[in-house]
């Protein structure tokens, strides 16, 4: 999977309004970034990283591609140190709405 193709499904699953209500960073190190900006209707999802996140998640892109297919949950890829989440933890408990 690429950046591209994680943005377009990220696009498709955030849909108009996710309820979110925050701004949410996948960052996928030298691959790109993926922001989703659901802090107004209707959400936007970018690939913009130098958008600032209330949450950040740090994963690699393969580990996004799990996510996306449903082959990881969020909830158990955290705890298996799959990606590291740093700032409104609140955020990425939302997550699972949206994957």
């Amino acid at each position: 999977m690429d950046i591209e193709t994680a943005t377009e499904q990220l696009r498709a699953k955030v849909g108009e309004d996710c309820g979110l209500g925050a701004v949410l960073k996948f960052d996928c190190g030298a691959d790109g970034a993926i922001v989703i900006d659901a802090t107004k209707v209707p959400n936007t999802v970018s690939n913009d990283a130098s958008i600032v996140a209330d949450c950040t998640v740090a994963l690699a892109l393969a580990t996004l591609g799990d996510l996306l297919a449903g082959e990881l949950e969020p909830t158990t890829g955290f705890m298996m140190g799959k990606f590291k989440v740093s700032g409104d933890m609140s955020v990425a408990l939302k997550l699972q709405r949206i994957l």
